[in-house]
């Protein structure tokens, strides 16, 4: 049997092996596949209520009461106004990615609070009963001392890196119960871990469907098995792109009731004394290890770590020089294409966070804008302004920003989320009348930019992934496009001699 995992919002990979190793570890009672919800349109809802335990499913026939009481339900559990009704928030918090095991846990919590409210909260025979949620013998590790093993992984993520990445999420499950974690480099090993494409000899059910869709999936303790899409594009240490663990600045925190099942079948760890690492201990290695190999993703490599991957940021500065962002670091291009060695974040820019996810320089006042999660941060060259940072929400901007840029043509900052771009008047600091407004306006432009400039040739460049598209001020549209790597310069990723094939 099977969990599958579909795309996750701001994808990161930390999360999903975090999620997929309980997988391996233990069976859940109520196990089923982890699905991909395609957005829910209102005709949907009571499918989905039925797929996830709100509604029976015997018939598909439900009565206007039971569908509100089973919506109340879904609300309560998921921290929405209770209403009864299939408003807004509830359809959109259905839209959203998910697992597949039925909410089962929640619904006795549910019917917990039902109980306080109408029968005084006792439970048959006054006791208060607490449910096991892995139970069913012959579905764990009849063994403490567990290998593991990395049997591949995309070509663009450094090999060191990855090996970090899957210690460190073993390594917390270490810290939570008796279980350890060994690396074997070769052979048989209880866990192995691997990345495929398409069907892949595990049943069509199971096939990986490109990019945007199921990420991955892992089979029970019987076969110890955990797939990734290849096709996805994965990183380490970014926002952009799926992260191969967590969003940087986060503390890794696992599910307690995750760790109180491990527990229940494995024990607690030695001493009883459990550790939880934060997640800057990997941010803080990861760092440390792209920097003694010169900021590359392959030491044998001359270009550095962002050009065999993703990128969070890039913006260009009142030197002409382009400074591209990834992670906790950043590296500079000359105009000529000429790279700086890597550097810490906050080494230039003290106080920002471990990452971020757009930047910015303005010509007009020269200063560097930075945007994570709902703040906004503002540098004189690399003092931080008085009163920053400041919430976006205060400023008119919206929170996670796709990218950002100084648009000469408007003479202010343009900000893209979604489906739609804001205009920041950085004298006022508020955005300027009528906006915002939909990306139509730039002809050609696609969504998710993941960074965009002006360059010297008078367009506009925007990013995402590893293409690029070309846009044209004056006629309003984009004109051509390809691979940054490949075809822009400017951008530091090309190959000494003229050979370039990193993507």
């Amino acid at each position: 049997m099977t969990g599958r995992v579909a795309s996750l919002p701001g994808g990161n990979l930390w999360t999903l092996v975090l999620r997929l190793l309980p997988l391996l570890l233990v069976k859940a009672t109520i196990g089923s596949p982890v699905s991909s919800i395609q957005p829910v349109e209102n005709f949907a809802a009571e499918g989905f209520l039925e797929k996830y335990g709100y509604l029976h499913q015997e018939d598909h026939r439900h009565n206007e009461v039971e569908v509100s009481s089973a919506l109340r339900e879904f609300q309560w559990l998921s921290h929405l106004p209770v209403t009864g009704h299939l408003d807004g928030p509830t359809l959109q918090r259905m839209s959203a990615p998910r697992c597949g095991v039925k909410d089962a846990g929640g619904q006795q919590a549910w019917a917990r609070r039902v109980n306080r409210v109408f029968l005084g909260g006792a439970a048959p025979g006054g006791q208060h009963r607490r449910s096991k949620r892995y139970t069913r013998p012959g579905e764990k590790w009849y063994k403490r001392h567990l290998t593991y093993r990395v049997v591949n992984w995309p070509r663009h993520l450094p090999k060191r890196q990855v090996e970090l990445a899957v210690r460190t999420a073993f390594q917390l499950w270490s810290n939570v119960s008796a279980l350890a974690f060994r690396e074997v480099a070769g052979g048989p090993a209880d866990i192995r871990l691997a990345f495929y494409a398409g069907e892949h000899n595990d049943g069509t059910g199971n096939a990986f469907d490109g990019p945007g869709g199921a990420l991955a999936h892992a089979f029970f303790p019987c076969r110890g098995e955990a797939h990734f899409d290849m096709a996805e594009r994965w990183t380490l240490d970014g926002f952009k792109g799926h992260n191969l663990f967590m969003k940087l600045g986060k503390a890794l925190v696992l599910s307690w009731d995750d760790i109180t099942a491990v527990q229940q079948l494995y024990g607690k760890p030695p001493g009883g004394q459990v550790v939880q690492l934060p997640g800057q201990v990997f941010s803080s290695a990861l760092q440390d290890l792209a920097l003694a190999q010169g900021g590359k993703g392959d030491p044998d490599s001359a270009l550095p770590l962002y050009c065999q991957g993703l990128f969070d940021a890039i913006t260009v500065d009142q030197n002409g020089s382009v400074l591209v962002f990834r992670g906790g670091l950043f590296w500079t291009v000359s105009a000529q294409g000429d790279v700086g060695p890597a550097q810490p974040l906050r080494h230039r820019w003290p106080q920002l966070p471990l990452a971020i996810e757009a930047a910015a320089f303005s010509p007009v006042d020269r200063k560097f804008y930075f945007f994570k999660g709902r703040r906004m941060w503002r540098y004189s060259g690399d003092d931080l302004d008085p009163g920053f940072p400041k919430k976006n929400e205060d400023v008119g901007l919206p929170a996670h920003p796709d990218c950002a840029f100084f648009y000469a043509p408007l003479g202010h900052m343009v900000l893209f989320k979604g489906s739609r771009y804001f205009v920041l008047n950085l004298t006022t600091l508020r955005p300027e009348p009528y906006y915002p407004r939909g990306l139509a306006d730039w002809k050609g432009v696609p969504r998710g930019a993941n960074g965009a400039l002006g360059w010297a040739d008078g367009r506009l460049y925007f990013f995402r992934a590893q293409q690029f598209w070309r846009f044209d001020p004056g006629k309003v549209r984009v004109t051509g496009g390809g691979q940054w790597a490949h075809d822009l310069e400017w951008t530091g990723c090309q190959e000494p001699g003229g050979a370039n094939d990193v993507l």
